[in-house]
């Protein structure tokens, strides 16, 4: 799956085990979620552009580097996307944001969209999709597309986990959107839930369940 990074950073594996345990509070679950999210946005902004820019130290001139060009648009899938969300932009914080608002239709499995919001200038921005689950991938496919239709040709997806079903899917309908997991698991049971998974993260996030 050349389209595919699995994060394999030791902070990652371990924060990741700790939000998938059942006892974890929906307050360490949101927690551990905006540092999660820190550490994967780390990972997917690794080859962003630099520059050279001109400044002055306490000590001296010199050229240091910064990002080139338009900052990131980080574009939630909500409502589980926003715990992502935080953490990028404490990494990001200048950063635009967008919102696509979906909920799974639990009958056909199909997104329905409900919401959204995207910055004006989506176009001149790489586009970090974010969603904390790749079940099925309708979803995922959806909110690319959704992006595309508002002008964005740099996109990328990130989210906490991954099922192969769901990897397969965004490949075959955007093999051009790099997908960025903190753990890839085993599969997808008769719900379309994956497993072993975590549960249903946006429940886990603001404790609705």
């Amino acid at each position: 799956m050349p389209h595919l990074t699995v994060l394999d950073h030791p902070l990652v594996r371990h924060k990741l085990t700790l939000m998938r345990r059942k006892e974890t509070s929906t307050g360490g679950f949101r927690r551990l979620a905006r540092e999660v999210g820190l550490l994967l946005g780390y990972e997917v902004t690794r080859d962003l552009p630099l520059e050279k820019t001109p400044i002055e130290t306490p000590l001296e001139a010199m050229d240091g580097e910064t990002i080139a060009g338009k900052k990131l648009c980080f574009v939630s899938v909500l409502r589980a996307g926003n715990g992502l969300l935080d953490g990028m932009l404490d990494l990001v914080p200048s950063a635009r944001v967008g919102h696509v608002g979906m909920y799974r239709d639990h009958a056909t499995l199909v997104p329905v969209e409900y919401y959204l919001k995207l910055p004006d200038d989506i176009a001149d921005r790489l586009v970090i999709v974010v969603d904390p689950m790749l079940a099925t991938g309708h979803s995922a496919v959806a909110a690319v597309e959704r992006v595309q239709q508002a002008g964005a040709t740099q996109i990328r997806f990130a989210c906490l986990v991954a099922a192969p079903e769901g990897v397969a899917v965004m490949a075959e309908a955007h093999p051009e959107v790099p997908v960025f997991t903190c753990g890839l698991d085993r599969g997808l049971d008769e719900n379309a839930y994956i497993r072993p998974g975590l549960g249903d993260a946006g429940d886990r996030l603001f404790g609705t369940k």
